[in-house]
């Protein structure tokens, strides 16, 4: 795109194939004349920006999995007794809201998981059933408040307020068991009962979740080599079951010195993985079941060795190479750490890292990353669960989709830590609405946007980048609202001031819907509530999730961005040649 006269070094970068725009520009204004993505001067701005944005609308730059955003559960939910609550009816609402998607069932305590397919339930050590909170009370009582709901095919219950009470005692006792494991990085054994794996497929498959499995890659011979007696148990019972099933090994394998004294490197981890493809080659059910791995963490010298190792011997068993990203220590993180964008800026870095490792041993193959979290050690009350963990998350999205990643999944959906979507008391927390309208919103096709802007009073050289992010991807299809050919824009404004947005090119006078999250209450970045459009998002009393009502704007109106705040846009009737076909 030519610019009148010479054109600043930061404006040329800017147009460039960049995805995610970072912008806020300061540049100089000795150019003449004008053209449509220079900027103009905001009536009245004492030094203040009015961005000009167009995006690139003939094909789309990259293109996710229509999975994209998906979802984790940790096993930790089998030591703590929600695994019995999977069935409850407002939990499956509430991630059915979240489909299509993966459901990963792993985390730490995936290599100290043992299958045993028990006749008799009581005696498993995955703790006990709802039934035994609710021994007290009379049968027909019990039989009412946990009355299957079969529609299509699917067990869902409505657990009374007593049991969910007790639930949580007993959840709250264990946490303090499970956080003395973590820091004393001592864990016990893990018992998955056949009656607890068919709560959490029954969960998934109710839900319109893909269950991706990890299986304990720490059952050991004394040659190192992976034992795979019991993963063999729990394939056939899962097959028996005509379970749809697909299969990992391990988590963060780089880690398993710290956990145990034994140390698995890459090459024979990627023996292992062949051994497991062997495996479910064997089990008519299985023959075609994706494989997933090998789940490291980041990407610091170490781990990049184990990974090489393994793309050389199992690169090609793989169907999608995986790891983990955490952005904070969460038992030091603050909420101003959450606003940092040199935060934000870590993750493209350790992308580019595992990129280059994949492309070297297997060119082409797919990325997922999994276990995302803003911190680590399970995350911290009040933050990580709260409005301001959402730059994080959505910048998350934002970074992945546009550097050709084709899954994130989330930790967690439910219980663990102080990360999930949901909690206990199965409300949703500011990052579910945030990936709620993310799913209804954003299609996986994603879109080259261009940005200028000028302020009045410019210094030249400097440029101001990082606080205001634009992303855009084609409107997601499955939302009948807005026909095909319509654009999503989804902004991050991490200013403290308003940020103005003037749409133009192909954008220009177009008719758009607004969808603007900001914290709910008193607490600010804080909140664990949020409002959409200045309206308190809540589920109803019946359960069902609320309408996202959108904001209409008038045609050619300027778009004004709160201070720190997130928002969607949907820019209707573009009739996008790159999104009017699948």
């Amino acid at each position: 795109m030519p610019c009148p006269g010479s054109c600043p070094p930061g404006l040329l970068a800017l147009l460039g194939p960049g995805l995610a725009l970072l912008a806020q520009l300061s540049l100089s204004s000795q150019a003449g004349g004008r053209s449509p993505l220079l900027a103009e001067k905001a009536p009245g701005a004492k030094g203040r920006t009015l961005l000009l944005l167009d995006v690139s609308t003939k094909s789309p730059l990259r293109r996710t999995s229509e999975n994209f955003l998906s979802l984790q559960l940790d096993p930790s939910i089998i030591h703590d007794g929600w695994v019995d609550f999977l069935s409850s009816r407002r939990l499956v609402t509430l991630a059915r809201g979240l489909a299509p998607a993966f459901l990963r069932f792993a985390g730490t305590r995936t290599d100290f998981l043992h299958f045993q397919n028990l006749k008799n339930p009581a005696k498993s050590r995955g703790g006990p059933g709802p039934d035994y909170y609710l021994k007290n009370y009379e049968d027909d009582i019990v039989r009412s408040a946990i009355a299957l709901d079969k529609q299509k095919g699917c067990k869902t219950a409505q657990h009374p307020d007593v049991m969910l009470e007790l639930q949580r005692e007993k959840a709250a006792q264990m946490h303090l068991v499970l956080l003395k494991e973590q820091f004393s990085n001592t864990y016990s054994n893990l018992t998955l009962t056949a009656r607890s794996l068919d709560k959490l497929y029954n969960f998934a498959d109710c839900s319109g979740l893909h269950l991706v499995f990890a299986l304990n890659a720490l059952c050991r011979n004394p040659n190192n080599s992976w034992n795979s007696s019991n993963a063999l148990s729990l394939l056939k019972y899962s097959a028996s079951k005509k379970y749809n099933i697909s299969w990992e090994l391990g988590n963060e394998p780089n880690n398993y010195r710290a956990l145990t004294g034994r140390a698995v490197n890459g090459s024979q981890l990627g023996r292992d993985y062949i051994q497991l493809k062997g495996l479910l080659q064997l089990i008519r059910t299985y023959t075609r079941a994706s494989l997933y791995g090998p789940n490291v963490g980041r990407p610091r010298k170490n781990v990049i060795a184990l990974l090489e190792g393994f793309m050389k011997v199992a690169g090609h068993t793989v169907d999608a190479v995986t790891w983990q990203h955490y952005y904070i220590d969460g038992r030091v993180a603050k909420v101003t750490d959450f606003l940092k964008t040199r935060l934000l800026d870590t993750l493209s870095d350790q992308i580019r890292k595992i990129q280059k490792v994949v492309n070297t041993y297997a060119p082409g193959k797919k990325i997922w990353l999994e276990g995302i979290g803003a911190t680590s050690a399970g995350g911290t009350n009040n933050l990580s669960d709260s409005y301001a963990a959402g730059f994080l998350w959505l910048n998350t999205l934002g970074l992945l989709a546009s550097q050709g990643i084709e899954v994130a999944m989330r930790l967690s959906l439910f219980d663990h830590g102080h990360s999930h979507l949901v909690d206990q008391n199965f409300n949703p927390l500011p990052d579910y609405w945030l990936s709620l309208l993310y799913k209804r919103l954003v299609g996986p096709k994603v879109l080259a946007v261009h940005v200028a802007g000028l302020q009045r009073k410019p210094r030249p050289g400097r440029v101001i980048r990082d606080k205001l992010r634009i992303y855009a991807h084609c409107t997601s299809s499955s939302n009948h609202s807005y026909a095909r050919g319509s654009i999503t824009l989804y902004i991050i404004n991490l200013h403290r001031s308003r940020k103005k947005i003037k749409l133009v090119g192909t954008l220009r006078d177009k008719l758009v819907h607004q969808y603007l999250l900001q914290p709910h209450g008193r607490d600010g970045l804080h909140a664990r509530s949020v409002q959409l459009n200045g309206q308190p998002l809540a589920v109803a009393d019946d359960g069902t999730l609320p309408e996202l009502s959108p904001r209409p704007l008038r045609a050619g109106r300027t778009l004004v961005v709160p201070p720190l705040s997130m928002s969607f846009y949907v820019v209707r009737n573009v009739n996008a040649l790159a999104c009017r076909y699948r």
